[in-house]
């Protein structure tokens, strides 16, 4: 399928779950991608996979956080394959508690990862979306976005502010082309969801009890997210921007 030719994508968090489905789906759907984290085993078992099925992925070791470290990545991206024009911000963390069970130290992680680094990404790339012509940039939020939840106070304020970071940024820069929005999963079956239930007390609980408040009654793929990402990626989606879309299941409709 070529619906993605000539996308050059560059996915954090490429490794697992919905970082890795995305980067799988965008080469089978023509991009070239770019597998970007810190973990290089996980980064180059999803590179492999992917020039096995015929696609064309390379790895690139970036922190998020580190803002010297994103332009000299992305630098080399566009020296490698020409251009850039599809971002995916997919690198996260999660914590679980209310204000007062929250370290600070905590609070800042997910700040920093969650929120800071999806600025810092989007920041440098947009030099490079603008030399093309334009291009999407794609954050990977949350339903805790959008809604409110108990135990999710630092989670649910760094992806609330991913949410208006992707507004602000759709508004700036919609006359030059460049397309920003938002994903809001629910649960979705991935490495850090299923770290949280198992470091919960009685795990099996504490996922019954979750999913119980999604209408739908099921968890959420890697894959299903993907499929929304690669939408948003493509010409199809040329009028869509500063959109927070959520893909949870029916758990915002409640």
């Amino acid at each position: 399928m070529t619906r993605l030719a000539g996308k050059v994508a560059f996915i954090t968090g490429a490794g697992s779950g919905i970082g890795r489905a995305c980067a799988e789906l965008f080469a089978q759907q023509g991009a070239k991608v770019v597998l970007a984290g810190r973990r290089i085993e996980p980064l180059n078992a999803a590179a492999d996979h992917i020039k096995k099925s015929g696609g064309a992925a390379v790895v690139s070791l970036c922190d998020v956080t580190d803002s010297a470290q994103i332009t000299s990545v992305l630098y080399s991206v566009v020296d490698n394959f020409g251009s850039l024009t599809t971002i995916v911000n997919n690198a996260g963390v999660m914590f679980r508690g209310n204000a007062e069970q929250t370290p600070e130290e905590t609070w800042d992680s997910l700040i920093d990862i969650n929120l800071k680094g999806t600025f810092l990404v989007s920041r440098a790339a947009m030099e490079y979306l603008r030399r093309a012509g334009g291009g999407s940039i794609i954050n990977i939020g949350s339903v805790y976005g959008i809604v409110g939840s108990k135990q999710r106070a630092a989670y649910a304020a760094s992806k609330g502010g991913v949410t208006m970071l992707t507004r602000a940024m759709a508004m700036d820069h919609a006359q030059e082309n460049i397309r920003v929005n938002c994903i809001c999963p629910s649960l979705v079956e991935t490495e850090m969801a299923r770290q949280l239930f198992a470091n919960a007390p009685n795990p099996e609980e504490a996922r019954r009890q979750r999913v119980s408040t999604i209408p739908m009654g099921r968890t959420g793929t890697p894959q299903e997210i993907a499929y929304l990402a690669a939408y948003l990626a493509s010409d199809e989606s040329a009028w869509v921007t500063g959109a927070a879309l959520p893909i949870d299941g029916g758990e915002s409709a409640g």
